[in-house]
């Protein structure tokens, strides 16, 4: 398809010519130059974070440029207004791939006050709720954080305690507890990922796998491989060493897909072996514009075709 014409039949389709807002210099990338679509291998399909995308606009506004990007989904955050999720998603043919429990950082699971800990629980028993209200079937869940003043093994036991009360949750609701590797100090080898897993002895508690979150202790593929299918999603993101020695190693996230140390076409290589939940879900920067969505979506492609 040529690359003007399906820009212009993806903004028709969503409305977003429809928009006032829209017709704004910010989404100027419906121009000649965007690129052509190549769609990824069959069985997977192409989201984003709701909290990488930095345009301004409604929810629906939002969603409108996801789909005209060329993104088949995305995963929005718990607690927002469902009402106007679901009315987005249904206008622009979008799907949600999964939700983010929006409160696991500030209500830890593993906190040592118990009363957020059940904070904690309360605000992934709405995850769970919102991700059957979208029709999707999995939450991300950063189970809890190892520092000062929680240590290892209380971290472990006091998620371990807190995601037994949400398993019943989970399997009458039919929607899965994803665990993320996150830069937590806790689960630091994927032995142990699986490890923890296995404990609740639920088909309803797996992982969602961070390939750039990993890098700075392990290598993608041989997680994902390990894994295997207690890996229910996987985000794509980039991180680069050098920037990170160089600059800090936070920004070693501010690498452009592709362009970092992820070595996508051996994660790609196993994920193929390995991997059932589908779905790709980007959390990459902060895309503020229609033509950084297109440039995202059309380096999801590639790592999808690599």
């Amino acid at each position: 398809m040529e690359r003007r014409k399906f820009i212009k039949n993806a903004i028709l389709s969503t409305g977003l010519l429809a928009i006032p807002s829209m017709r704004m210099s910010g989404y100027e990338a419906v121009k000649e130059s965007a690129p052509t679509v190549h769609a990824p291998h069959q069985k997977y399909r192409r989201s984003i974070m709701w909290g990488t995308v930095g345009l301004e606009g409604t929810v629906l506004e939002k969603c409108q440029a996801i789909k005209a990007a060329g993104f088949d989904g995305i995963e929005p955050n718990s607690h927002m207004d469902r009402k106007e999720v679901l009315d987005a998603m249904q206008k622009t043919g979008l799907v949600a791939s999964s939700v983010c429990c929006s409160t696991h950082w500030e209500k830890l699971l593993s906190s040592p006050d118990a009363s957020i800990r059940q904070e904690g629980i309360d605000g992934m028993i709405v995850a769970l709720e919102d991700a059957k209200a979208y029709g999707t079937d999995a939450v991300l869940l950063v189970p809890g954080k190892v520092d000062e003043s929680v240590s290892y093994d209380e971290c472990w036991d006091r998620s371990t305690e807190c995601i037994k009360k949400l398993v019943p949750h989970a399997e009458k609701l039919k929607v899965k507890i994803c665990i993320e590797n996150v830069w937590n100090n806790f689960l630091l080898s994927p032995l142990e990922a699986c490890r923890y897993i296995d404990q609740f002895n639920s088909s309803y508690v797996g992982s969602y796998f961070d390939c750039g979150n990993i890098l700075v202790y392990g290598w993608p593929e041989q997680w994902i491989k390990i894994l295997g299918n207690r890996a229910f999603r996987i985000h794509i993101k980039e991180f680069s060493k050098q920037i990170a020695d160089s600059e800090g190693r936070w920004k070693g996230f501010g690498a452009k897909l592709t362009e970092g140390d992820v070595d996508w076409k051996n994660v790609m290589k196993s994920a193929r072996n390995s991997y059932n939940g589908g779905w790709f879900t980007t959390e990459q920067g902060s895309s503020k514009t229609l033509d950084e969505l297109i440039d995202l979506r059309t380096r999801l492609d590639k790592v999808l075709n690599m």
